[in-house]
């Protein structure tokens, strides 16, 4: 990549990480592209050098968040350490981006309404991908004895399901801290996956 393309690669993510404050303040319907272009004190029209309309910002916006997630449970795997721990780190991940990062890491439930055809494949196969991690971290606790559990993928889906559901009900202001919401999930899904004992 050359000077210029990491220029224009800096001034995109700088773009994406200042919508992304935008879309999780204020909602995605009700920030506009006139709203983020004044944030970064550029024109409407210079926005649209970068970006083809506000769908393809969400977009990328999404799969930034998705792909900076991935990352991070990527590196929970490749760790050194127990099952559990790395359960324990994967529900922190999930649960932050799914907190501070609300409105933007929401179109991971419903990609389809949200994307065109240009976009939704490509979105559904990192999805995807997240939710093989997931997987990978059970078939370990179970092939390591540590989990006990007859249907793994119902399991992922129940696991990541109800952390997704924390998005329609969590705000900053609630009774628990995302801090306690990450503990508590923890242990209620480590003690699901261990089964009865």
């Amino acid at each position: 990549m050359n000077l210029s393309s990491r220029r224009t690669r800096k001034r995109k993510d700088e773009i994406l990480k200042s919508a992304m404050r935008i879309i999780n303040t204020r909602g995605y319907e009700a920030a506009t592209m006139e709203e983020i272009a004044a944030e970064l004190l550029m024109t409407k029209g210079s926005l649209y050098y970068y970006f083809k309309n506000k769908q393809d910002l969400m977009y990328q916006c999404h799969h930034l968040v998705l792909s900076e997630a991935v990352k991070e449970l990527e590196e929970h795997l490749e760790k050194d350490q127990s099952v559990t721990e790395t359960l324990k780190n994967m529900v922190d991940t999930h649960i932050y981006f799914a907190v501070e990062e609300k409105e933007t890491y929401n179109l991971l439930i419903r990609p389809d309404q949200a994307y065109d055809k240009e976009h939704l494949q490509s979105t559904l196969d990192l999805r995807k991908y997240y939710a093989s991690l997931f997987d990978k971290l059970i078939e370990r606790g179970i092939a390591s004895g540590e989990f006990s559990i007859k249907e793994p993928v119902i399991a992922r889906m129940f696991i990541l399901g109800s952390m997704n559901w924390i998005q329609q009900w969590f705000y900053p202001d609630n009774r628990l801290t995302r801090e306690q919401l990450q503990q508590l999930f923890y242990e209620y899904i480590l003690t699901l996956l261990r089964g009865s004992e």
